[in-house]
């Protein structure tokens, strides 16, 4: 239970194994779109949720092998606030989309990566919680 009552939004993807593993949404960057803007796009079409930047949490790379060659990919991670939508699995590439506690995230992520950075958002939301309770 997530006493906080944050929660993050995961989609689920079957791998070549057909195990679901869950990640936090991300995809590719369009022409002439920012980083903030790819990520809230790709929120609202791997998930069904609209939502803003808050603020940028991290950058990961990562290697992966696709049609027998080796592929780089750099994925630009941001802390994001729900403004609305209805969670949906609609898009292809997605099995399954979920509100998931940030508490559980990190036994849920199938990641250690993806771990690493909601931990430091965690950390940066409570600190932002201090703060304003200090006000």
């Amino acid at each position: 239970m997530d006493p906080s009552g944050r929660h993050a939004v995961l989609i689920g993807r079957l791998d070549r194994h057909g195990h679901l593993l869950w990640s936090l949404p991300k995809g590719h960057i369009e022409a002439g779109e920012t980083t903030e803007q790819t990520a809230v796009r790709e929120v609202k079409e791997e998930t069904g949720i609209s939502a803003h930047v808050l603020r940028k949490l991290g950058t990961i790379d990562y290697w992966f092998v696709a049609e027998r060659r080796r592929v780089h990919k750099t994925v630009h991670h941001f802390l994001l606030e729900a403004d609305g939508g209805e969670l949906s699995d609609e898009d292809a590439e997605v099995t399954e989309v979920a509100w998931v506690p940030l508490t559980e995230l990190d036994s849920r992520l199938a990641y250690a990566d993806e771990r690493k950075l909601v931990r430091r958002a965690l950390k940066l939301l409570d600190a932002d919680q201090a703060d304003q309770e200090a006000d």
